[in-house]
């Protein structure tokens, strides 16, 4: 069975981005996002909840478009509201459901990348489909905005089983959620 890799970047206070979605204060430029680009590659599917796919659009992004780093992959957004007509066909809305992510594991393929975003995650990490957790832990606090997880109702733990500093302090850290 595939598993899904939650692969984010983040504050260290926690937030994958500030209020309105302002990312300004992560490193823009480091090996490290060379890296990050380079392990996209080892993906072919991609899942997100609606409010990341449609975070693309603040950068010219058009309903139903392939996001441009995830042109190799499939991409599945999560929505039990958003309406996309002709799509691209690398695109697909699906409901918010247990059975499709499920089923999405089952299918052959490479491990499962998520993208975002942190209401999506806190569901999936809720339900115990999160498998590993990969950090782009950026050397920044931001004091608001959107969390990591959210609506996360218990405690979870973790394996630490890779960290890697980059220049501009952006580190890499990898951890298989235990549940």
């Amino acid at each position: 069975m595939r598993k899904i890799v939650y692969y984010v970047a983040s504050s260290i206070d926690g937030y994958i981005s500030g209020p309105n979605g302002d990312i300004s204060g992560f490193v823009g430029e480091s090996d490290g996002l060379i890296q990050y680009l380079a392990d996209l590659k080892e993906f072919d599917t991609v899942i997100m909840g609606r409010n990341t796919y449609e975070f693309g659009y603040k950068f010219g992004m058009k309903p139903g478009q392939v996001p441009g780093l995830y042109a190799h992959m499939k991409n599945y957004i999560f929505s039990n509201s958003l309406v996309i007509e002709k799509p691209d066909p690398q695109v697909k809305v699906v409901k918010v459901d247990l059975a499709i992510v499920e089923e999405l594991r089952k299918q052959p393929g490479t491990d499962i990348y998520l993208c975002g975003g942190g209401k999506f995650a806190g569901w999936l990490l809720n339900h115990k489909k999160i498998d590993t957790l990969k950090i782009k832990l950026n050397p920044v606090i931001i004091g608001n905005g959107i969390p990591i997880f959210e609506n996360v109702e218990r405690q979870f733990k973790m394996n630490l089983f890779g960290q890697k500093t980059y220049e501009n302090g952006l580190q890499i850290i990898s951890y298989e959620i235990v549940y």
